[in-house]
């Protein structure tokens, strides 16, 4: 099969069909959890965070639990008979004979491999916690509104990033390396997400574009995509918000202003099959870059290959 085809087809599914005004498939009440293995308790990363997205919601999995046939049965857990398992890359190197490591175990070692082209992409095959039988997931505490707002807060304040709120838009501007919002109570309610939500998830995207600068993560799409690379840098910011949400409890809001993207994504995905697993390759390096300057938190390893290796 073409591994990057058939991913990338299934993101264009989810892009390309009728929802809500403005609304992207990561817009749900609720939010979506990051997709997480089952037996290592690793976050996916990158493409197979939406892969998996996809695959949940396509089938109706909420657990966002997930692992390949024999981590169930390392587990003691059995996939039903008849279940048809989703599609996850993972990369393999041509020049050892160790054995093939996973995306979410992939060693630092291994990116000077993949850039210099002795790893290749594979498929792995995985299946969700309703798949299998014998399996009684952790019951996770319910999440306090205010201390999942506040840990957002000082998440936002250790970046270290200059944010003023001092208009009726939000925006990046590169040249004073400055992230300009409108106030909080500019914010409303939606069908999604609370006011306060809504805010920090507009605040995620504007700092992901953050670390696009030369000092943070030195992104430059253009190289990359020509005339479509501000689209793309979109779409980055965008994926870079949705897994920051995840990650801290918060229901992503939509934004009118990025309807006008989805036409030029879709296009994009259309053309160059690889486009998608850079876009989110690049989100999970920005985000594992803000994880990176929490004074409190650990720096989450790098999972992705880099994105300049497709």
């Amino acid at each position: 099969m073409d591994l990057h085809q058939h991913i990338t087809d299934q993101i264009i599914a989810m892009l390309d069909r009728p929802l809500g005004d403005f609304q992207l498939p990561w817009h749900v009440p609720g939010g979506l959890m990051r997709p997480v293995n089952a037996a290592t308790g690793n976050a996916y990363q990158g493409v197979n965070i939406l892969a998996l997205w996809a695959a949940g919601e396509l089938s109706g999995y909420s657990s966002g639990l997930w692992a390949t046939y024999r981590q169930w049965a390392a587990l003691g857990a059995q996939v039903r008979k008849g279940e048809k398992g989703s599609y996850i890359v993972f990369y393999k190197s041509l020049s050892s004979s160790a054995a093939e490591q996973t995306s979410e175990d992939e060693a630092e070692g291994a990116k000077s491999d993949l850039r210099a082209g002795r790893l290749i992409a594979r498929a792995s095959v995985v299946f969700a916690a309703e798949q299998v039988e014998n399996f009684y997931p952790p019951k996770c505490p319910t999440a306090d509104p205010v201390t999942t707002l506040e840990a957002a807060d000082a998440f936002v304040r250790a970046t270290g990033a200059r944010i003023h709120h001092d208009g009726h838009q939000a925006f990046y501007r590169p040249s004073t390396d400055s992230i300009h919002m409108p106030s909080r109570d500019a914010f409303r309610d939606t069908t999604y997400s609370t006011a306060t939500e809504a805010y920090h998830s507009v605040l995620f995207h504007e700092l992901t574009h953050w670390t696009a600068h030369a000092t943070r993560c030195d992104r430059d799409l253009a190289h990359r995509f020509g005339s479509d690379g501000y689209a793309m840098e979109e779409l980055v910011a965008e994926l870079g918000a949705a897994f920051l949400c995840s990650d801290l409890g918060i229901t992503p809001a939509p934004r009118a202003d990025h309807a006008q993207y989805i036409a030029n994504w879709l296009q994009v995905l259309r053309n160059d099959r690889k486009a998608i697993f850079t876009a989110a390759s690049k989100a999970s390096q920005a985000v594992a870059f803000l994880h990176g300057l929490q004074m409190t938190l650990p720096e989450p390893d790098f999972l992705d290959p880099p994105a300049e290796a497709d």
